[in-house]
């Protein structure tokens, strides 16, 4: 896909501020760090469009980047960072919950784990939502230029075992320093939302 204008629209935290044009929401949920904004930015080729940021937990809000007036890439706070106070990350649970269980929009949820480690108890529950959710879904093997090549297909096997052992969520590895599986996902994300 030939992604030419994209643009950051909006940073919510409650229902009153998402955006209200009906245009479909592709939601990218993880942990901290695991690099939400990095495949953002790589998918729509721009260098800095999505902030990413050396330290885990900086994403506080939930950001709307309109990608062409046609959808919305969504990127979720990201969960299991400690740094945060446990109010913080109330609030930011509550607000990641109520978007995730009201929003209409969403029509394409994009999982991304860290292809390096197994996935944690975090990653366990947040899978179990995504099914619990009946969406669409992708699981990213993210990272994958921190791996020899030769094993990139291994860890996806493992973790695909591990999270989804049935098969029935595409799973990916991904890099965006190498730019592999991009034109997969595109056609992912083509093929449920137009």
């Amino acid at each position: 896909m030939q992604v030419k204008e994209p643009k950051f629209e909006i940073s919510a935290v409650s229902p009153k501020q998402y955006p209200k044009n009906g245009l479909p929401e592709v939601v990218l949920v993880g942990k901290s760090n695991v690099g939400k904004s990095s495949f953002i930015n790589t998918m729509i080729n721009r260098k800095k469009l999505a902030r990413t940021s050396s330290e885990p937990g900086k994403t506080r809000q939930i950001n709307f980047y309109n990608i062409d007036e046609k959808f919305y890439f969504v990127d979720l706070p990201g969960y299991g960072y400690s740094k945060m106070s446990k109010k913080e990350q109330e609030q930011v649970g509550k607000f990641i919950e109520e978007y995730l269980f009201n929003r209409k929009e969403i029509s394409l949820i994009i999982f991304l784990v860290d292809i390096r480690h197994k996935p944690t108890e975090n990653d366990k529950l947040m899978y179990n939502y995504i099914i619990s959710s009946g969406l669409p879904a992708i699981i990213l093997a993210n990272k994958a230029d921190k791996i020899a090549k030769t094993k990139v297909e291994d860890e996806v096997k493992k973790i695909q075992k591990e999270l989804n052992p049935i098969g029935d969520i595409p799973t990916y590895a991904f890099s965006s320093e190498r730019r592999i599986y991009e034109e997969q996902i595109w056609d992912e994300i083509d093929n449920i939302l137009f």
